[in-house]
C-alpha cells in the first residue's frame, strides 16, 4: 500500500515554492529595471565604460610615474593623457590609413571566398545541387553585400553617428584623465558614505572588480598583438596579399573570446583561399591552429597571472547572449561583464559561507585607481 502524503509536509513546501518564486520574480523584476534604466542612460554609460577600460590601460604607466617617480596626480594623468593621444595617433596614421585603403578589397574578398565555397559545395564529392541551397548562398552573398554598403553609406554620411562618436571619444578621453588624476581618492570617499558593513563590502566588491577588469583588458591586448604579429608573419611568408589589414582585424576580435578568433581566421582562409588556392588556404588554416593552441596554453597563462575564473562554455555563452542583446557592443562586453558578474558572486557566497574563505598568499597588493598604495616608494 503506498505511503499517504503528510499535509503538513505538501502544505510546508508548496509554502515555501510560493516564498522562492515571489523572491525571484521580485529579484528579476529589480533586474529588468536596472537594465532599463541602465538603456536610458546608456548614452551617459557608454564614455564611462569606454573610459574605465582605456584606463585599465594606461594606469600601469601613471601608477609608475606617481610612485616611482613621485610625480603629482594631476602631472602622471596629463602625460599619460598626452602620450594615448600620440599613440593613437601613430597608429591612425600608420596602419588606420593603408587599412582603410584595403577595407574595400577585403570585404570583397570575403564575398568572393564565400562563392568559391558556394562553387564547390555544388560539385563533386558533395554535390549540393538543390536550388534552395544555391539560392541561400546567393541571398547570403547579396545580403552581405547590402549590409557592408550600407555600413559604409551610413559611415560616410551619418552625421549624427559621426558626432555622436567624436563626444563620446572626447568624453571618454576627459574621464579617463579624471580617473587617473582622483581614482585612487574614490573608494575612501565611498567608505565613508556608506552605512554599516557596506562600507566595507562595496570597496572590496570594487578593487577585486577593478582587478578582474585590468587583468582581462590588459592580457587580452597583449596576446592579441601577440596573435596579430604572429598569423601577420604567417600569412606574409605564405604571401597572402592584405596581410596588415588581416593583421589589424585578428587584434581587434581578441577582445571577444573564442568568437573573435574563429571569425579572424575564417576570414583570413578565405582571401587566402580566393588568391592563392586550396593548398595555401590550408597552410593558413594550420599556421592559426598553432598559433590559436599556442595563445591558449603558452601566452594566456604567461600573461595572465590572475584568471577570470570562468570556463569556457560560460564565455561562448555570455559572447553569444551579449551578441544577440547588443550586437558587436554586446559581445565586446559580455566576458567582462560575466567576469564581474562573478567577482560579485564569490564575494557574496564568502560572506554567506559558515567556514572562512581559503587564505591567500600574501602578496603586496598594487595600488589601483581605487585604492591607495600600502607604503610610499
Amino acid at each position: 500500500m503506498p505511503a499517504k502524503l503528510n499535509p503538513d509536509k505538501a502544505r510546508s513546501a508548496l509554502r515555501t515554492s510560493a516564498v522562492l518564486s515571489a523572491q525571484t520574480l521580485l529579484v528579476l523584476a529589480m533586474a529588468y529595471v536596472v537594465l532599463w534604466l541602465l538603456g536610458r542612460a546608456w548614452s551617459v554609460i557608454w564614455p564611462v565604460v569606454v573610459a574605465l577600460l582605456l584606463t585599465t590601460l594606461t594606469w600601469p604607466v601613471a601608477r609608475f610615474l606617481r610612485y616611482r617617480w613621485n610625480w603629482k596626480p594631476a602631472l602622471a594623468a596629463a602625460f599619460v593623457t598626452v602620450l594615448f593621444l600620440a599613440v593613437m595617433a601613430g597608429i591612425v596614421v600608420v596602419i588606420a590609413v593603408p587599412v582603410a585603403s584595403q577595407s574595400g578589397e577585403l570585404s570583397q574578398g570575403v564575398v568572393d571566398g564565400i562563392q568559391r565555397v558556394r562553387e564547390w559545395a555544388s560539385g563533386p564529392p558533395l554535390n549540393f545541387g538543390d536550388d534552395d541551397i544555391t539560392g541561400a548562398f546567393d541571398a547570403a552573398v547579396e545580403r552581405i553585400q547590402a549590409s557592408a554598403g550600407n555600413i559604409v553609406n551610413y559611415t560616410l554620411t551619418g552625421v549624427n553617428t559621426v558626432l555622436n562618436g567624436v563626444i563620446t571619444t572626447v568624453l571618454a578621453l576627459f574621464l579617463m584623465f579624471f580617473f587617473l588624476k582622483d581614482g585612487p581618492r574614490f573608494l575612501p570617499w565611498l567608505s565613508k558614505q556608506l552605512p554599516g558593513r557596506l562600507a566595507d563590502d562595496v570597496p572590496a566588491v570594487a578593487t577585486r572588480s577593478w582587478d578582474t577588469l585590468g587583468a582581462f583588458v590588459r592580457s587580452q591586448a597583449f596576446v592579441g598583438l601577440l596573435d596579430a604579429v604572429f598569423i601577420g608573419l604567417g600569412l606574409w611568408i605564405v604571401g597572402v596579399p592584405l596581410v596588415l589589414p588581416l593583421a589589424v582585424l585578428t587584434f581587434i576580435t581578441a577582445f571577444v573570446p573564442i568568437v573573435g578568433a574563429l571569425f579572424a581566421g575564417f576570414v583570413a582562409v578565405l582571401i587566402a583561399l580566393v588568391t592563392q588556392g586550396w593548398v595555401d588556404a590550408l597552410i593558413v588554416l594550420g599556421i592559426i591552429i598553432v598559433v590559436q593552441q599556442l595563445e591558449g596554453n603558452v601566452f594566456q597563462p604567461m600573461v595572465q597571472s590572475r584568471g577570470l575564473g570562468l570556463h569556457a562554455a560560460v564565455v561562448l555563452l555570455a559572447v553569444t547572449l551579449g551578441g544577440g542583446l547588443a550586437g558587436i557592443i554586446g559581445a565586446l562586453l559580455a566576458v567582462p561583464v560575466a567576469a564581474l558578474v562573478s567577482v560579485v558572486y564569490v564575494y557574496v557566497r564568502e560572506q554567506l559561507s559558515d567556514s572562512p574563505p581559503d587564505p591567500e598568499p600574501e602578496v603586496p597588493p598594487e595600488p589601483g585607481p581605487g585604492e591607495e598604495p600600502a607604503a610610499s616608494v
